[in-house]
């Protein structure tokens, strides 16, 4: 696995038995949500490894072709829905697949590993995990959207059909519209995917309730 991408790795204790990759925004790296780690409140046992993986930098699109890093080009930011590249949705979920087989060689089964993204990562999150073949232990899908409906309706992997998804939204949020927030959940609701869904008084960022929140949720699939 020599072409993984490169990542930031923090393990709540030694041997862990569980690990949760978590994917950053548009234009942000790993590091972006190393600090939410220890604010979870998450219990001393069992351990998690939490992988912070960086995107590569490409140009993208809707930002004048500026160089950042980024999953996947958008070519739009249009509020219907984000015009977004598939063929770098589809390699974004491959290196996260490839990340997911590094733990299973460490260790650490797929269905106690947790897929966690903010805005652009969640949803590569949320494609990764709706198309992987095996089960997952959960998805987290921050401030976030399906950046293609048809690409996960082709691949539907049924071995995470029910995964439980813990997903929330700024009602303030000009980047990433609630209204794309609530039609992701309303997607996975209708295929019957169980969501928890939660909306807080935020901008496209993330708040201390919701981070307790995101540590109840978490907890509970680790217990």
């Amino acid at each position: 696995m020599s072409n993984l991408l490169p990542a930031i790795e923090i393990e709540t204790a030694p041997n862990p038995a569980y690990a949760v990759i978590w994917m950053h925004g548009l234009g942000a790296d790993g590091s972006d949500f190393v600090p939410v780690v220890p604010e979870l409140g998450l219990p001393d046992a069992p351990a998690v490894r939490f992988i912070f993986p960086h995107a590569p930098a490409i140009p993208v699109t809707c930002n004048g072709g500026y160089v950042m890093p980024a999953w996947y080009d958008i070519y739009s930011l249009d509020e219907a829905g984000r015009q977004a590249d598939e063929a770098g949705i589809r390699q974004s979920c491959e290196a996260i697949r490839a990340l997911i087989a590094r733990e299973n060689a460490r260790g650490i089964a797929t269905s106690r590993i947790v897929l966690a993204g903010f805005s652009q990562g969640g949803a590569i999150a949320y494609t990764t995990a709706l198309t992987h073949p095996d089960t997952l232990a959960g998805v987290i899908a921050l401030s976030t959207y399906i950046p293609s409906t048809a690409l996960i309706a082709a691949s539907a992997a049924p071995a995470n059909a029910s995964t439980p998804v813990f997903a929330a939204h700024g009602t303030e949020d000009e980047v990433v519209p609630l209204t794309l927030g609530t039609r992701a959940r309303d997607y996975l609701t209708a295929q019957g995917q169980p969501v928890a869904w939660h909306t807080y008084r935020m901008p496209h960022s993330v708040c201390m309730e919701e981070i307790q929140d995101i540590g109840r949720w978490l907890g509970e699939r680790l217990a």
